[in-house]
């Protein structure tokens, strides 16, 4: 098949304005179907299995922290990837990025293995710390077990996704997943309705589903005529390449985790309250990350243009990206927030019809969101800093800011009040301290001042 949009995008001269937005939307798109993985399992389990509907939607639900954890730690390595390519497309030096994309991919393979390898040695401990009800616990280490065997292909698919978003293409991502979403509900229903399995039907899906994205991607990669083109006997560790990735992705992966880290306490507590509050939390969780992606994606969208114009010296473009970043971030959000609370009910209605569900699932997401503003100031200024590879202080303050007030919210003033409403509080609690915490670090470091400066002392030696 002949190669088409080859083109290099160019995201160090033209318009901020439109071209942040023409990333941004496809990397909201990507995520949100990536997510509509999770909740069409929600959904098909929640309406058609064999047994308990509800037991089996709260299975699924109890294991979205830990596949979270997994994920997120691994997608913010991925933006080690995306950051080094960025800066090497900027200075427009083809063999670091050529080192650059093939040990991202092996990264991915190996990581995949190993992931996969410990998560089936320790799913029944993990979940046993998570106050899983004895009636759901079987279900959920069923469906954990087999969504582990897909880590290799998962993590791969992301990869490849933050390879496409370094040059600025978020569109070939968006495809791919687009084609094994439909793949993927079409799996749901075929495996729940025709062979009656229950959530290892919906996880095996899932699994064969990202398999598909994932090699979609790959023959993207093997045939294209863009700088990122692997050849399959290059992949491999270069252990320069693989520092510098790890240096800017550790902390961010870091920083991703400490969100599930905190959310597998939260996740513990709302266990708790018994299988009706875990199905509910579930439904309006599949719903509210949406949002999330959408406002997270101007973040990405930060970090890479920050990244590509940082490299190539453009600090004028790099300042002007963060502030325009945040006003799109926050008109997209708003959006995609009303939108989500007008039609709340009916969408929670889709996972579970039983109106308690529906009720406690609709107070949580009134709470969840009226934090995302203080969600979107500090995921595009962290995404502003990683641009300019400056990573390890967003990851020390998140850890802070959310991860430490989470858990001491759950720690000392849950027992005081047990419900649901007091543990969702949590959430703003904790995301306006980071905004806080990454406000006072961006003002600290400045760093498009200082690196002008140094570029400024540069050119007065020469």
């Amino acid at each position: 098949m002949q190669e088409t949009n080859t083109k290099k995008p160019d995201l160090i001269h033209g318009t901020l304005w439109s071209g942040i937005l023409l990333y941004a939307l496809p990397v909201a798109a990507t995520a949100i179907l990536e997510q509509l993985f999770n909740a069409s399992d929600v959904a098909v389990v929640g309406n058609f299995s064999v047994g308990d509907k509800t037991v089996a939607v709260a299975a699924v639900g109890a294991n979205s922290p830990v596949i979270g954890l997994l994920l997120n730690f691994f997608i913010g390595i991925s933006l080690g990837a995306t950051v080094v390519i960025a800066n090497a497309i900027g200075r427009n030096d083809k063999q670091v990025v050529h080192r650059a994309v093939h040990t991202a991919i092996f990264m991915a393979l190996a990581g995949g293995v190993l992931v996969a390898a410990l998560g089936e040695a320790f799913a029944k401990p993990l979940l046993s710390t998570l106050n899983v009800p004895d009636d759901v616990f079987p279900y959920a280490l069923l469906y954990l077990r087999i969504y582990l065997l897909g880590m290799p292909v998962i993590l791969l698919y992301n990869f490849e996704a933050a390879i496409f978003r370094s040059i600025g293409d978020t569109r070939t991502p968006l495809v791919a997943l687009t084609l094994s979403g439909v793949l993927n509900v079409a799996l749901n229903l075929f495996f729940v309705l025709v062979l009656k399995m229950t959530v290892n039907g919906v996880a095996t899906a899932t699994v064969l589903a990202n398999c598909f994205s994932s090699l979609v991607l790959l023959r993207r990669l093997l045939t294209t005529d863009l700088p990122v083109r692997i050849t399959l006997r290059d992949l491999g560790i270069d252990v320069h390449i693989f520092k510098k990735i790890m240096s800017i992705g550790l902390p961010s992966g870091i920083q991703s985790a400490v969100f599930s880290i905190s959310n597998i306490v939260i996740q513990s507590a709302i266990n708790s309250l018994g299988t009706a509050v875990i199905a509910a939390s579930s439904a309006a969780f599949n719903i509210e990350i949406m949002a999330y992606y959408v406002l997270n994606s101007f973040s990405q969208a930060c970090t890479t243009f920050v990244g590509q114009n940082y490299g190539a010296g453009r600090l004028d473009r790099c300042r002007k990206a963060l502030i325009l970043c945040l006003v799109e971030d926050l008109i997209a959000s708003a959006c995609a927030i009303g939108l989500v609370l007008l039609c709340g009910k009916s969408l929670l209605a889709i996972f579970n019809n039983d109106p308690e569900v529906i009720a406690i699932g609709y107070t949580r997401l009134l709470i969840i969101f009226s934090a995302y503003t203080f969600s979107m100031l500090y995921e595009v200024m962290s995404g502003y800093l990683r641009g300019f590879g400056i990573s390890l202080v967003p990851a020390v303050l998140t850890t802070l800011g959310v991860c430490g007030v989470r858990i001491s919210w759950i720690q000392f003033v849950f027992p005081l009040r047990r419900t649901l409403s007091t543990i969702m509080i949590a959430y703003p609690a904790s995301l306006s301290t980071t905004a806080l915490l990454i406000g006072i670090a961006l003002f600290v470091y400045r760093p498009s001042r200082r690196y002008a400066a140094k570029q400024a002392k540069q050119y007065a030696g020469c």
